[in-house]
């Protein structure tokens, strides 16, 4: 039973075409399934949606993607080798400035070929494959493979979690928000709170104080009178 279900998945996989139409999506049928077949492939394509770390920093929508690829036949599939570079944008994590800055992000991905008798049909895996290990691989479809899979997780790797304007950015004031670049002489007159209570003491005597003298010069003139 569980192999049938193994079949069936792949038979699925083997069903959902591909779109060549999609940039991201390359044909290898130029390889021809010869070990050691090479191919090079320069091409630009639009960033998908939500093409970084969300809320962080990331490439536009249909922003430019500069791909620079390897495909390479093995025995197993289509090793495929490459660059990305784009320029991404988000916010500044100190001064909450907006930013943009260039990545670059290297990958390898191997693209397994689906395992096939000689009609062509699928084969029953046995039963005691793991089968979590066969969800992570990437296979070749009807000869096109998808990458923006393993796109996506290299662009994240590649960008900050906590980018900055630049390293030496003072961010902001804790106290008023005042952007400290700006304002490179900016201060607060900090009270230490342990203080604090004392001083109100001392101005609490001094006022008394200054109500005992009003006190006694009053009682002077009053003797002085009499």
């Amino acid at each position: 039973m569980a192999a049938l279900l193994t079949i069936r998945k792949r038979e699925q996989a083997l069903n959902a075409r591909l779109d060549h139409l999609n940039p991201l999506v390359f044909d290898t049928h130029e390889l021809g399934r010869r070990p050691g077949a090479l191919r090079k492939v320069t091409r630009s394509v639009p960033a998908p949606k939500d093409f970084g770390i969300a809320g962080v920093i990331g490439a536009p929508e249909g922003a430019p993607v500069a791909l620079d690829l390897r495909l390479e036949s093995v025995m197993e599939g289509v090793l495929v080798t490459g660059t990305a570079r784009a320029s991404a944008e988000g916010e500044c994590v100190r001064c909450l400035e907006p930013l943009s800055q260039e990545v670059a992000a290297d990958f390898q991905e191997m693209f397994s070929y689906h395992e096939s008798d000689s009609r062509g049909r699928v084969r029953a895996e046995p039963a005691d494959d793991a089968e979590g290990e066969d969800e992570d691989r990437l296979y070749v479809e009807d000869g096109l493979f998808d990458l923006e899979p393993v796109l996506r997780d290299a662009v994240v790797l590649a960008l900050p979690m906590q980018p900055v304007c630049r390293e030496t950015c003072a961010g902001l004031c804790s106290t008023c928000g005042i952007r400290l670049d700006e304002n490179p002489d900016h201060h607060h007159d900090a009270v230490d709170i342990r203080w604090a209570a004392l001083q109100g003491l001392a101005e609490t005597v001094k006022d008394g104080e200054k109500d005992n003298m009003g006190g006694a010069e009053a009682g002077v003139d009053e003797k002085q009178e009499k």
